[in-house]
């Protein structure tokens, strides 16, 4: 890399320059910010310090200025979920970061009962469904009549009659079970819902790989794995693929079933394991499954690219059906970790 010999004109600098010549006329008595840095921020300023040369002291003093002007109640600072724990986890102690940043990464609202409004009916109606119908009668008592509608519609039709019940017959609730039913809420629904909120960037690369065609997923994974193996398999982890779908239980099977086109499941079958096959056979009536045996049968050798084509798009849908809580999928990493 090319060492610059002077700087004289501030606009030409990157921001990692500028960061890094303000870092210099700090000294060695500031390592409390090199501190509040993350890995990547320190590669970056050390890289643009490295190569810096020399710096005029003009252009220093432009910087500095414009440093505390940027610093002061007029000027402009940027804040995100990441800097905010970093700066927490400074002078609190961790389980309390830990619980705050939940809360935050949480559905807005003030109250529990606040936060519950603002969750998309289907995925509270897909949690509330697991619960006594006397809970979630007391739970839509506490939202809005319009938020308690759409989620009395999300349930399944003898449930949501049984909630209704509940709630024509429901007295006064007392205080310490009303407290319970938050503190219930709050860590078993709402900590779960503020941790699949907090997308990082193996998840954003899990979905990336999941649409991958097989050759090049086994291609780019074979890859990472000599260069960072824990990455490798933490986005292999991470990942939805077809087999999994064998995780689904009957009625999620055949809600899927009823959203995907014959043509599309006959391809996405014909690259599947014996295993996964049989459990979409067992699931269709057994004229239907003799027909989608045949239509397999008949359609000869097909492209791998095809299939794989077909078994995205088929797990693509059933993403979309576990969004509006039609079904439940439980991912490869933990048999217990749903996707909403």
């Amino acid at each position: 890399m090319a060492i610059k010999t002077s700087i004289n004109d501030v606009s030409k600098l990157s921001g990692p320059e500028k960061a890094a010549i303000v870092l210099l006329s700090l000294g060695e008595d500031h390592t409390r910010i090199w501190e509040a840095l993350d890995d990547e921020e320190i590669k970056e300023v050390s890289q643009a310090m490295a190569g810096l040369g020399t710096v005029s002291a003009s252009v220093v003093e432009e910087l500095l200025v414009e440093f505390v002007s940027g610093m002061s109640s007029t000027g402009a600072i940027m804040g995100s979920y990441e800097q905010t724990q970093r700066l927490l986890n400074s002078f609190m102690p961790p389980e309390k970061v830990d619980a705050l940043m939940e809360e935050i990464r949480g559905p807005a609202g003030r109250t529990m009962w606040d936060k519950l409004g603002n969750v998309n009916e289907a995925v509270l109606a897909n949690y509330l469904k697991n619960e006594y119908p006397q809970t979630v009668a007391v739970v839509l008592s506490k939202v809005k009549s319009d938020h308690a509608a759409r989620v009395l519609a999300s349930l399944p039709e003898d449930f949501a009659l049984e909630c209704v019940t509940r709630m024509l017959r429901m007295e006064p609730v007392q205080r310490e079970i009303l407290d319970k039913i938050e503190q219930t809420l709050r860590t078993e629904f709402m900590s779960n819902l503020a941790r699949t909120s907090k997308r990082d960037s193996h998840e954003m690369m899990a979905e990336i790989f999941n649409n991958f065609d097989r050759q090049t997923e086994a291609r780019f994974i074979a890859a990472l794995e000599e260069r960072n193996r824990e990455a490798a398999e933490r986005i292999r982890a991470l990942m939805f693929v077809f087999e999994d779908l064998s995780k689904l239980d009957p009625g999620g099977v055949q809600t899927l079933l009823r959203a995907t086109g014959k043509e599309q499941l006959a391809l996405a079958l014909k690259g599947a394991s014996d295993k996964l096959r049989e459990m979409f056979f067992s699931n269709m009536s057994e004229r239907a499954a003799k027909i989608m045996r045949e239509d397999m049968e008949s359609m000869g050798p097909v492209r791998l690219k095809d299939v794989d084509q077909a078994q995205v798009a088929m797990v693509q849908v059933a993403k979309d059906l576990a969004a509006k809580g039609e079904i439940m999928l439980a991912g490869s990493g933990s048999d217990d970790e749903l996707i909403y």
